[in-house]
């Protein structure tokens, strides 16, 4: 998955802004949101997303996949990244 093509990321104190140069509106990830993304972004899947974001905030494990898989069709859905 990579970001569209008229996204541009900044990472912040506390998390990640993504901003569409096309629409001008932008989006504000929290610290887990980003970590989302950043995984993503480097090619890990969203099963193996859940597995860090569950042992890193020490939550069930389905919990961590439901949270993780709800961020990404938010992701796909506002068009911000692309398979």
């Amino acid at each position: 998955m990579r970001l569209h093509p008229d996204v541009v990321s900044t990472d912040t104190d506390d998390g990640t802004v993504l901003l569409n140069g096309r629409t001008g509106r932008y989006w504000q990830l929290n610290a887990t949101g980003a970590h989302v993304l950043r995984g993503l972004l480097d090619g890990l899947s969203p099963d193996d997303i859940a597995a860090g974001v569950a042992t890193r905030h020490r939550i069930d494990p389905s919990r961590a996949e439901r949270d993780v898989t709800t961020v990404i069709g938010q992701l796909r859905t506002a068009g911000l990244v692309i398979a």
